[in-house]
């Protein structure tokens, strides 16, 4: 699983998918892309897929096929970061081609509206939408309906969350899309450092922290169309402890504790919540991370070992030890050459 994401700025997945932001979001083309199906090797990838029937760019996903299988494979969905208000579904890729290049697994990185098109709850309808798009058209793609996970970083942390513990909850369904009679239920979930309670993200912050998640153009406020602490009735509705009940799927979360955008606390909430409804849940703190980057990149194995247990029935223990994340590289001053 090469890609886990990097260094974030502001609830963003990594680099590239900055990189990416700039050049899409910056003038974004509104006309609808057909799905274009792109050879690779091992299976094929079909990319911009429109999931919800419209003509909106972001109701779009990229969808990576294994090579030929006698029976159907399960499918990991991924939900970009970026504070709601910025990402790309193209920034999914990295985190899903080893998982599909062993032919066992199907992979889908979807699109949501992000804030400055629509505020919440519109983003977690975009994300059930997608999924049941990609339930209902699981047959003609060879992946079993039955065995769904989802996962996501930050934002796409949070997103997955809510789709983990909202399933069957009719205002968090929407209407986008054409088969709101199909199931919104994940078989698993991997959360990324994605928050939980926005009201108490700012209460929470580690000390030295520069976002202020309270302030009026926050990416909370943003998100909730209003200064956060000023509608915690809205912000209640996002929060994905809200919805816990013992027939949720298992959770896989995993937390930096120095995050200066996205609190450790907030994980330790959730696992908490999960726990006392007898929800099977992992917690692996990577101690002394940030919000991605250091330290996360050898719980490759535990999440890749996670998804084999729950979607294939692997019998694997999992660790939910801390890693340490290791020392930032120090930088060497190198002194230009004297011309002479």
């Amino acid at each position: 699983m090469a890609g886990m994401p990097g260094p974030m700025a502001p609830y963003s997945t990594n680099m590239l998918t900055i990189l990416i932001t700039a050049v899409m979001l910056g003038s974004p083309d509104t006309r609808p892309t057909p799905p274009t199906d792109v050879a690779s090797q091992p299976g094929r990838v079909l990319k911009d897929v429109p999931y919800a029937g419209d003509q909106n760019p972001r109701h779009r996903l990229n969808l990576f096929l294994p090579g030929t299988s006698d029976t159907p494979v399960p499918l990991v969905v991924f939900i970009h970061g970026g504070g709601w208000q910025s990402g790309h579904y193209r920034s999914g890729e990295a985190m899903l081609r080893p998982l599909v290049a062993t032919g066992r697994y199907a992979g889908a990185s979807i699109g949501y509206r992000l804030t400055d098109e629509a505020q919440w709850p519109a983003q977690i309808h975009d994300c059930k939408a997608a999924l049941r798009f990609l339930r209902a058209n699981a047959a003609q793609w060879n992946i079993d309906p039955d065995r769904i996970a989802v996962m996501g970083p930050s934002a796409g942390g949070h997103l997955s969350a809510m789709m983990g513990t909202s399933a069957g909850v009719e205002s968090m369904q929407g209407d986008v899309g054409d088969h709101d009679d199909v199931s919104d239920r994940v078989t698993c979930v991997v959360d990324l450092f994605g928050p939980t309670d926005l009201v108490k993200m700012d209460a929470q912050a580690p000390p030295g922290a520069r976002l202020k998640h309270d302030a009026p153009r926050s990416p909370e406020s943003r998100l909730l169309g209003a200064p956060l602490q000023t509608v915690p009735e809205r912000a209640a509705t996002a929060n994905p402890i809200t919805y816990i009940t013992p027939d949720d799927p298992p959770f896989l979360i995993i937390h930096g504790s120095q995050d200066a955008v996205v609190p450790y606390p907030q994980s330790v909430m959730l696992d908490a919540a999960l726990d006392k409804a007898k929800v099977d849940t992992i917690f692996i703190t990577v101690k002394d991370g940030g919000h991605g980057g250091r330290g996360f990149d050898e719980l490759k194995p535990r999440i890749r070992a996670f998804l084999d247990r729950h979607l294939h029935g692997a019998k694997v223990e999992i660790s939910d030890a801390p890693v340490d994340a290791p020392p930032p590289a120090k930088r060497q001053n190198q002194r230009r050459p004297t011309r002479r």
